[in-house]
């Protein structure tokens, strides 16, 4: 049995300069947990790659194309290949999302 603990996890180089830690990455799917502070935000971007967001903690705005919806925790959100979209945390409190990529990406994020 293999288990990976957030706490364990280094943070992860990326252009929205939050706080995001590889949790899987196997051919299959790609597994971040991200913990977006308030007022924090991801750039508005495009995967290559169907994306789903689980909210753990906080409510978190995600925008998807021209949608945009306040979630709570305990939230599934998906978002289809190559459709702008980001998260953004206008709360008083930290979000935490698990951000999963199925399969995973081959190809660069493309950030808008």
């Amino acid at each position: 049995m293999k288990i990976t603990r957030y706490q364990d996890q280094k943070v992860k180089e990326n252009p929205h300069k939050v706080d995001v830690r590889e949790m899987y990455n196997t051919e299959s799917a790609q597994a971040m947990l991200m913990a977006l502070k308030p007022g924090e935000s991801l750039k508005p971007h495009k995967t290559p790659v169907d994306v789903f967001f689980f909210v753990i903690e906080g409510t978190p705005t995600v925008h998807i194309g021209d949608e945009s919806e306040v979630c709570n925790a305990d939230s599934l959100v998906e978002s289809p290949a190559n459709i702008v979209h980001y998260i953004s945390n206008n709360s008083n409190s930290v979000a935490r999302i698990l951000v999963v990529k199925a399969p995973r990406p081959t190809s660069m994020t493309k950030v808008l």
